[in-house]
């Protein structure tokens, strides 16, 4: 076994990605931190979704401190700005997208639970402390939680959506990824 490195990294990659990007957006409800916007921004390109929303004080590019943990991926991955975030998620709803907040709520279901017709889906990823507003709540359609076994109630907003994202692409794939190999993967 060796590590892949450069092209041989692009060539494994290109073998996984889909024509378009995945119907998956994000609205990113008043981040404070530049770096969680970053990260967000780095694995919303490894993840290949369609768009980022920044919304309110989200931080957004051209930021040097977002640059820091983003590594060039603010010029690849479709991004637009909304004062309000409510703005954002009523453009989504009257483009027909399905609007999911990522919050913990008497109502909320397992995000890899969730069925393939409702995509296209848009994800609200809340605040680092108080997590996505009240008034986007009132007008998700559901409300989406990521299963968690320990003590501590809450994640990283990064890790969060990077945990959610990429459940939603296995959703999307039918619970488990496509994964085409370039040798047969062999049991010990």
């Amino acid at each position: 076994m060796r590590k892949l490195h450069g092209p041989e990294r692009i060539a494994r990659w290109s073998l996984y990605r889909p024509q378009q990007r995945f119907p998956i957006a994000a609205v990113l409800d008043n981040i404070r931190s530049a770096q969680n916007v970053g990260s967000i921004f780095r694995t919303a390109e490894c993840a290949y979704i369609r768009h980022l929303y920044l919304c309110g004080i989200t931080p957004r590019p051209p930021n040097r401190k977002i640059e820091k943990t983003a590594l060039g991926t603010t010029l690849w991955v479709p991004w637009s700005y909304y004062p309000d975030p409510l703005d954002a998620v009523q453009y989504l709803k009257d483009q027909g997208w399905t609007i999911a907040a990522l919050e913990l709520t008497d109502e909320s279901v397992p995000i890899d639970a969730l069925s393939l017709k409702l995509f296209p889906l848009a994800l609200i990823v809340g605040n680092e402390v108080t997590g996505v507003d009240d008034r986007l709540l009132a007008v998700a359609d559901l409300a989406v939680e990521i299963r968690q076994y320990g003590e501590k109630e809450s994640l990283n907003v990064a890790v969060a959506f990077g945990v959610a994202v990429f459940s939603l692409i296995a959703v999307l794939q039918g619970g488990q990824r496509e994964r085409q190999t370039p040798d047969a993967v062999v049991a010990k």
